[in-house]
Parts: structure tokens; sequence; C-alpha cells
């Protein structure tokens, strides 16, 4: 993100983001990507607007025994309050954050994502 100041715009990191490594599936992924790349957006932006459609629902139906096999290591950034809130619900539904993830890719809202040019906003 840019910021004005001193009559000049400079480039700092957006404080809201933090980064995070998990693992997710590997085809989840890479359906992610093609949607990404045909709405010219990012996965994780993707990501937290299903992550924020399944916490605001405040009730998750998953089934451990359909978990995928084929998960790869994803490393990206995510809003830091969203993560923080996604991990108090997967922990009181009893699910690890990687599953909250997957699960909550069905529940993507592609009306209200964020385009790849919000990371380069000026405030």
């Amino acid at each position: 993100m840019w910021k004005k100041g001193e009559g000049k715009l400079i480039q700092i990191p957006d404080p809201s983001r933090v980064k995070f490594r998990t693992n997710i599936s590997k085809s989840l992924l890479e359906q992610l990507n093609r949607i990404a790349e045909e709405h010219n957006t990012y996965v994780n932006y993707l990501i937290e607007t299903g992550l924020r459609n399944v916490l605001s629902q405040n009730v998750i139906i998953f089934n451990k025994e359909t978990r995928p096999k084929d998960r790869v290591q994803y490393k990206t950034t995510y809003d830091e309050s969203l993560l923080n809130d996604a991990k108090e619900f997967a922990k009181k539904h009893n699910l690890y954050l990687n599953d909250l993830i997957e699960y909550s890719a069905k529940f993507i809202d592609l009306e209200h994502i964020k385009k790849r040019d919000y990371k380069h906003r000026i405030e």
C-alpha cells in the first residue's frame, strides 16, 4: 500500500495483514488459482471472503473423514483480525485452521472480493 507523506508517496506494508503458513489441498489450491486469475484477484483474497461468510454463519458442518490427502504448504498474508477470529472459531468447533480454510472455499463471494490492485491503494 502507499501512504501520502511529505508531499510524496511512500510504499509501506499494510499493517493490518500478517504472514501465515498452513497446509491446504493441492487440488483446491489449483482451483482457487484459476478462479483468482479469472477474477483479477489473489487466492488469499478469495479465502478471506469465504472465511468471513463462514464466520458470519457461526455454524459449520464438517466431516473430518473427508479431509484431503493431497495437502501442500501454502504461505500468504491474511487480515490479522480475520485470521484471529478464524483461529478462535476453529478452536471452538474442534477443527484445525486448515480444515476451516478448505471448508470456507465453498462460501467464496465473487461479488465482494478485493481486486489485485487493492494492495497498491493510496491512503
